[in-house]
């Protein structure tokens, strides 16, 4: 592991949280492709698969087969199939056909060569087929890489199902560097999506007592922080903004993997993204970035949460007990979250879309999901769900 955040994250962990990660090697640096190919070799590997896509074969799947032939392994790509839009979608259908090139190959071990669709496509194929998986990140774009969560579309609807994380990563600077800006973009905006989230996940813990880990939060903290002070560096594509970006992606998927749980880095926000997502599966059109979603969708919980603080949510009749009973503590903790202005500078300096508007998301999708989109996930207390459900209490009576 080259990045010293990373260390410190995994050192500061005792025995049974290091188990219960289970990620043999993080690397970020120029070349890890090399390193890839030589950590398959010593493991013995012999039959191998790797998940791509027309772009990130290019970017790394192409040199990855080339590396690993010089260490005697043969490779087998699958390029997964784009559904009618021309998305990759994880999805039954990509599943299977994932399955289906695992079992003709009888493959040891499969390489997700991509972004965090292919990921998240692998991820569920490998945990079904019994066999590890290997992390190529192509672009530093979301923070699921090494994630045991994979959020899959089951009949137009998305579910996150428990399933493994990588046995391993490996982030080449001289690939990610070069990925296109949207992305790197949209991968800050995954990242500041952290303001909102961690607000939800103590606001569970303290209304609903929901489980909570500070040594989990800690690391997501710390890496929101990094970032957000690399912002401009990231801007740029510098190698040493990515390597903070991507470090700081990991230790958001670190904190995950550590809780059990993906609470730490996925909120109300999350929410409004999914939804956004599967109202465009549902209409075949062509998905938007999830971290770009993430990054507008943090600005809109933002306004609407310090607007609750103003409101004085907490006092009012139909608020719950448990948020009167808390309210200065979670007014205290809304204080903390960025004002929407704020993340907006932070989305500009980065160069992604600060609006619904600028993503194409209509108002009245806007407002639908501001309303409905706790639904995804209704047994997370988020103040989106507490909000909405205190909104139908009102018009019942």
């Amino acid at each position: 592991m080259s990045d010293g955040d990373l260390e410190r994250a995994l050192a500061a962990m005792d025995e049974e949280s290091r188990a219960r990660i289970g990620i043999d090697a993080i690397v970020i640096e120029a070349g890890a492709l090399k390193k890839a190919a030589g950590y398959a070799a010593e493991k013995g590997y012999r039959r191998l698969v790797a998940a791509v896509d027309a772009h990130t074969y290019e970017a790394a799947g192409r040199e990855l087969a080339k590396q690993l032939e010089q260490h005697g392994l043969k490779l087998e790509v699958k390029a997964i199939t784009a559904n009618g839009a021309g998305d990759i979608i994880a999805d039954e259908a990509s599943i299977v056909e994932l399955l289906l090139a695992i079992q003709r190959c009888q493959a040891e071990a499969v390489f997700a060569v991509g972004g965090g669709t292919i990921h998240d496509i692998v991820r569920y194929a490998a945990y079904t087929s019994g066999i590890p998986f290997l992390s190529i990140p192509t672009a530093p774009s979301v923070d699921g890489f090494n994630s045991k969560g994979a959020p899959i579309i089951v009949r137009g609807y998305k579910k996150t199902i428990l399933s493994i994380g990588p046995n391993a990563v490996f982030a080449d600077l001289d690939v990610l560097s070069r990925a296109p800006a949207p992305l790197t973009a949209a991968g800050f905006g995954d990242i500041l999506g952290k303001y909102t989230s961690l607000f939800d996940w103590k606001f569970g813990a303290l209304t609903h007592s929901e489980p909570y880990s500070a040594e989990a939060e800690q690391i997501t903290s710390c890496a929101l922080k990094k970032c957000v002070r690399q912002v401009e560096l990231i801007a740029k594509r510098d190698e040493e903004g990515i390597a903070a970006l991507m470090s700081g992606l990991l230790e958001s998927g670190l904190a995950m993997l550590l809780f059990g749980q993906s609470h730490p880095a996925s909120g109300a926000e999350h929410h409004l993204s999914h939804y956004w997502e599967m109202e465009y599966i549902q209409q075949g059109r062509r998905q938007l970035l999830h971290g770009a979603k993430v990054g507008v969708a943090c600005i809109e919980i933002s306004s609407l949460y310090h607007r609750l603080s103003n409101e004085q949510f907490g006092s009012q009749r139909h608020a719950p007990e448990q948020v009167a009973a808390h309210w200065n503590q979670i007014q205290a903790l809304i204080a903390t979250i960025p004002e929407a202005e704020q993340l907006r500078e932070l989305l500009t300096i980065a160069g992604g879309p600060t609006s619904a508007a600028q993503l194409g998301i209509s108002q009245e999708l806007l407002d639908r999901s501001l309303r409905e989109a706790h639904l995804i996930r209704p047994e997370r207390y988020t103040l989106l769900h507490t909000r909405n459900a205190s909104l139908a209490h009102e018009e019942g009576d």
